[in-house]
């Protein structure tokens, strides 16, 4: 099937399961039901087609969403951060110990395969450092595919229980003398977003609007936000991003490798839980904020949530960004350790089809790497 047919029918899964969701009364039913719809729609041999274009401009939207659930009070917080983020990093850092000792001795995994699959995020990076190495391609992309579907469906539900429903209509009313807000904040966004592209921060084009939006909301410049009908479609595009990360060509392996994933997610969870809850416990910080800020992966779709159940988004995106640049800066050192192997023709392909997706997606844009 053609890319030009192919858009439009999986934005058309997408909505209709959001829409599907939404009417149910789930919680972030918009990007929760467009996750499944399309996951359900690639595990029937359906191929999704999200080009870039379209994935940029979502996350300059639900950027600027985000941002403008910042109030002065969270400022008042930020000297709070560098122990949460103490804390944090040293969950990440026993997640990925303990997972790959699990994934050696119950599954019988090679060390190259465990240790990338045991990281907690930054899914592109991995599999960069990882084709230079003799591990499987395709254990690692499935099982942090697999983790990151439970992690938004365990989230979701949990997050809707602790929080009630969606507490955040997905914009702020304008009246009729704020009309000329919006092109300010539009315009202040984008020259954020491209700072953040320029910069190659990781996530920075959803950061850099986020940023954006929430200094000219924080310091009451703009109370506007971004209207409904605009930013339910941004919803419905970044579930089918989630959920086109698992290729047609992974559908064999799933059944396979499902135990793997499943216990692999069972240990970072509960690892970070632990985490969570010595946060709480330090700091004073509410559940919420933890669960979304301490999850093991999906920047941009965590940073989304935050704002659909009014939890502090920079808190969450702040945390998100620190500990994928910690993957990063970890993954080339561990890569040069292991044993490197010749480039195969099955890896090109798989790299051609699987990176650009695994970057654009829910960790970062593509061109920031």
């Amino acid at each position: 099937m053609p890319e030009a047919a192919r858009l439009p029918l999986t934005l058309l899964f997408g909505a209709a399961g959001g829409a599907v969701a939404h009417l149910a009364g789930m919680p972030a039913g918009w990007l929760l039901g467009s996750m499944l719809a399309t996951l359900a729609s690639v595990l029937c041999g359906f191929k999704p087609s999200l080009p870039n274009w379209l994935r940029d401009i979502t996350f300059f939207i639900l950027g600027i969403q985000a941002g403008s659930g910042v109030t002065p009070a969270v400022i008042e917080q930020l000297a709070l951060w560098p122990l949460s983020f103490a804390i944090q990093m040293a969950g990440v850092v026993v997640v990925a110990l303990v997972t790959m000792l699990f994934l050696e001795r119950a599954f019988g995994w090679d060390r190259e395969t465990a240790l990338f699959s045991s990281l907690p995020g930054a899914l592109s990076f991995v599999l960069a450092a990882a084709s230079e190495t003799r591990a499987d391609m395709t254990r690692i992309t499935v099982l942090q595919t697999v983790r990151l579907f439970f992690l938004i469906a365990v989230l979701v539900p949990l997050l809707g229980w602790l929080e009630g429903d969606e507490s955040r209509v997905p914009a702020m009313a304008a009246h009729g003398d704020a009309v000329w807000q919006y092109p300010l904040l539009v315009v202040v966004c984008a020259v954020a977003a491209w700072a953040g592209v320029r910069s190659r921060v990781p996530g920075g084009l959803i950061l850099g609007a986020l940023v954006g939006s929430a200094v000219l909301h924080g310091v009451d410049v703009v109370t506007v936000g971004v209207p409904p009908l605009i930013a339910t479609p941004g919803l419905v595009a970044m579930g089918a991003l989630i959920g086109s990360r698992l290729q047609r060509e992974d559908r064999g392996a799933l059944p396979q490798l499902l135990p793997a994933s499943i216990g692999a997610f069972v240990i970072g969870l509960s690892i970070m839980t632990l985490s969570g809850l010595a946060a709480i416990w330090a700091l004073g910080l509410d559940i919420g904020r933890v669960s979304l800020a301490y999850a093991p992966g999906a920047l941009e779709a965590l940073t989304v949530l935050a704002y659909q159940f009014d939890i502090d988004p920079a808190y969450v995106a702040a945390h998100h960004v620190v500990r994928f640049v910690g993957i990063v800066l970890l993954v080339p050192v561990l890569a040069r350790r292991l044993p490197r192997r010749a480039p195969t023709l099955a890896d090109a392909v798989r790299s051609e089809a699987t990176l650009p997706s695994a970057a654009h997606d829910t960790e970062a844009t593509g061109r920031e790497h």
